[in-house]
């Protein structure tokens, strides 16, 4: 009976270790994926940052209409490009793994045209819906942020 009881407690700690080591996968693949997205966007490649998202993926912009599509989402990050956006960086402060979905909370920091055109530092902070596709690989598939108040200097 002992025996029994222990090898149930170790098949509970082993599958209790495996969802910890599930959710420690997703968040290794999604921080490589951020790495490759914010290359992506600093080298003004729409494209690529555009090939990290699902097809039917949508982005929910601040003071903007939802953006639906992997095309559109191209086009989105284009105009912020040419709009003269740079300098991002992403940093995931939480990562959850459920089935095919991974929730990220976030938060991120970049340049944009001020007055006069001079750059300014914005920061915020953002949540990702990530989907597994059947390659395994994650993609966003929901993105929505927004920028953190101004700071007085």
């Amino acid at each position: 009976m002992r025996t029994i009881s222990t090898a149930i407690l170790g098949l509970a700690v082993s599958i209790g270790l495996a969802g910890s080591v599930e959710a420690q996968s997703a968040r290794s693949d999604i921080e490589a994926a951020l790495v490759t997205f914010t290359k992506a966007f600093n080298a003004k490649d729409a494209a690529a940052v555009a090939a990290h998202y699902t097809e039917d993926a949508a982005i929910l912009p601040p003071d903007s209409r939802r953006v639906d599509g992997r095309d559109k989402i191209q086009q989105f990050w284009q105009g912020a490009i040419d709009g003269g956006v740079s300098d991002l960086a992403l940093e995931a402060v939480e990562v959850s793994e459920s089935g095919d979905f991974a929730f990220e909370v976030g938060k991120f920091s970049l340049k944009a045209p001020g007055k006069d055109a001079n750059p300014v530092d914005q920061a915020g902070k953002y949540i990702v819906i990530w989907k597994k596709g059947t390659d395994g690989a994650w993609q966003l598939y929901r993105d929505i942020w927004n920028a953190d108040p101004a700071t007085q200097q």
